[in-house]
């Protein structure tokens, strides 16, 4: 778990949020303590206030956690629980974030980079979740977003890009069908 501690340039200050990373299912060379890093960074570039817990694991726990908290038999590559209120708490928590490490290495191959970059896109795409934003609601606040930070953090094409392009490709082998 990292220690809150951020530096700044007198030293180093308490921010009071922490980072809890379990990694129930490993996933290339990544480890606690780089995932707890990225995403006190990811926290931080977002401004949000409160500590966040990532767990990495199989895609039969993603999907036992997504029939549970949103009715969806299914795995999914990535799910986030944003707490209510950020007041009730004595130390200020953001949410939680599930990772499927499985669709991670299964993305990665398909999309040509590597497990340890897309486990980091799906965290900074729960993170901004965990930030109020809603890609499907939005009008695409948070593509924009998602975009900035990623090239900030050096990522691959994150998941609303490619969600998007999905569609466009769809649409337009749909038009190419209808005009023949």
């Amino acid at each position: 778990m990292s220690s809150g501690l951020e530096s700044n340039r007198g030293g180093l200050r308490n921010t009071g949020y922490l980072a809890l990373v379990i990694l129930r299912k490993r996933v290339g060379s990544l480890n606690r303590t780089t995932l707890e890093g990225f995403v006190g960074r990811v926290r931080r570039a977002v401004k949000l206030k409160g500590s966040v817990n990532v767990l990495v694991t199989s895609s039969a726990e993603v999907r036992s956690l997504n029939r549970r908290f949103r009715g969806k038999n299914k795995a999914t590559d990535v799910l986030s629980f944003p707490v209510q209120s950020l007041k009730s708490s004595a130390r200020p928590w953001a949410g939680d974030i599930a990772v499927s490490a499985d669709v991670a290495m299964q993305n990665a191959a398909g999309l040509g980079h590597s497990a340890a970059a897309e486990v980091k896109i799906l965290i900074l795409h729960g993170i901004l979740h965990l930030s109020g934003f809603d890609h499907e609601r939005d009008n695409g606040q948070m593509a924009r977003k998602e975009i900035i930070l990623r090239r900030r953090f050096r990522l691959p094409t994150g998941l609303i890009e490619r969600a998007e392009s999905t569609v466009a490709s769809k649409q337009d082998g749909e038009k190419t069908r209808r005009a023949k």
